[in-house]
């Protein structure tokens, strides 16, 4: 059987391998080791490394981990010097030789297991929309005497009165105002499509599907085509890897915060969803805007879990400074065709095959495995358990009267909510041991840290709301 990884070492002359994963907090992290000593065996048996350093995994005391590449995941890295193939890996548990319960990636697998296990589908389709921003120059401080930061960035409607070497030139979107004109005033067309380039010599030619400005000041968006739920949470860390590289060539720095720029809108990863059984769309059918029954129940399961699912799928401080009214930001937890305004919305289609669900209130701070596995956790539940959603929604969700209003549930409204609902609702991602409650409660342990680090900081609004109190 042929094997892609080894193939690509002897085709391209590779002097280097190097080894990828993804941490609990979605960042990839990885290790070089010669190509030379990458053989049969080491693609079966993997290599050792100690783990004791990841966030959130072993102590010191249990540290040994297996590190084995997958690999179809094989391509040559389009940034480094030296010739290097790249591969992504499983984390595998030595004491046992199966997937570690809390290696972001392993857990994905499982849900992809758990999925066949229960009959309802063989193939879970994801294709998510992670916009970023890229700016000029990006400063901060936090020590006792102050916290601040700073973002430069000629394109940023702020700057009309800056002062440049080469002359403030003025095109530039005003406040939400970036979705779509031309350039000059979308500054960011040609290194765009140096970032569709790069993805094209790793995914493979006709995976992009689009690239555009976005709404906000400085944000832009690359469009990936679908893939199953592994493969394309691969692709959402190859597509970050990229867009974070290519920034950095053009002399620029990218950022997937959710919400950088006070005052404009902020970044979402608005998540397509759909689940196959036989080569056949579960989801469609003679229901509302062309669902299934099943899509209405999985729909169900996504809202009756929202607010565990927020600590997974927003698991920044930062991530609820998107969901809030007004910014296009998906807070109501309710469904709609086309309705923008609904949490999860049914995206118009021409063929019944293209039938999907699209989950608006993730946003790129996720890790993709976990959030993705999550997410179908939970609309199984909901298709197990028939959760129907009710009624869908399509009035405009922020403009309702109070008392209308008022009877829609909503995202939660902070990550310390968001954990604590995780805490209170769970039981829907322990099935099939997809996720364990240890890796649960260490990561649960992780983000409060977070949250705690962020509420004992001094914030300059505070100056501004009781300096003179």
């Amino acid at each position: 059987m042929s094997n892609k990884l080894l193939e690509l070492i002897e085709s391209s002359d590779a002097k280097w391998v190097d080894f990828r994963f993804t941490d609990t907090r979605g960042k990839e992290q990885h290790i070089s080791y010669p190509a030379s000593s990458i053989d049969e065996e080491v693609l079966e048996e993997g290599k050792m490394f100690d783990g004791s350093s990841i966030a959130g995994w072993k102590g010191i005391e249990a540290s040994d981990m297996i590190l084995r590449p997958d690999p179809e995941t094989a391509f040559i890295d389009p940034f480094f010097e030296a010739t290097t193939v790249v591969v992504t890996c499983d984390i595998i548990e030595p004491s046992t030789l199966q997937g570690y319960d809390r290696d972001p990636r392993s857990i994905a697998r499982r849900a992809e297991e758990y999925l066949k296990s229960t009959g309802i589908g063989d193939t879970a389709f994801f294709g998510p929309e992670p916009e970023f921003f890229i700016f000029d120059d990006v400063k901060w401080s936090i020590d006792m005497s102050g916290v601040s930061h700073k973002i430069t960035a000629e394109e940023a409607a702020w700057s009309t009165n800056e002062s440049y070497d080469w002359g403030n030139k003025a095109h530039r979107p005003r406040v939400k105002g970036g979705y779509f004109p031309v350039p000059p005033i979308d500054s960011s067309q040609d290194m765009r499509s140096v970032m569709c380039e790069r993805l094209e010599e790793i995914m493979g030619e006709d995976r992009v599907e689009v690239h555009h400005h976005e709404v906000a000041s400085c944000q832009s968006e690359i469009g990936v085509s679908f893939n199953t739920m592994v493969r394309k949470a691969d692709e959402v860390q190859q597509l970050k890897y990229v867009i974070h590289n290519v920034a950095h060539q053009f002399g620029k720095t990218a950022t997937f915060m959710p919400k950088p720029i006070v005052g404009d809108n902020g970044s979402g990863m608005h998540v397509h969803i759909s689940i196959s059984k036989d080569g056949q769309n579960t989801f469609a059918g003679d229901e509302y805007a062309g669902l299934s029954e099943t899509a209405l129940f999985f729909i169900g399961g996504i809202i009756h879990h929202a607010r565990a699912l927020n600590a997974i799928t927003n698991p920044s401080t930062n991530s609820y400074k998107r969901l809030v009214p007004h910014y296009e930001a998906p807070i109501k937890l309710a469904y709609s065709a086309r309705n923008r305004s609904a949490s999860i919305r049914i995206p118009h289609v021409s063929s019944p095959k293209a039938i999907r669900v699209e989950a608006r209130f993730p946003d790129p701070t996720a890790n993709p495995y976990l959030a993705f596995a999550a997410l179908l956790m939970a609309g199984l539940d909901g298709i197990q358990n028939k959760m129907h959603p009710g009624d869908a929604a399509d009035k405009n969700l922020y403009d309702l009267p109070p008392e209308e209003e008022a009877q829609i549930p909503t995202v939660a409204e902070s990550l310390d909510v968001a954990l604590q609902a995780l805490k209170d609702d769970h039981e829907f991602l322990l099935k099939g041991d997809v996720f364990t409650k240890d890796m649960l409660d260490a990561y649960i342990a992780l983000k409060e840290e977070e949250v705690q680090r962020v509420n004992v900081t001094v914030h300059p609004v505070e100056f501004d709301l009781y300096y003179s109190c």
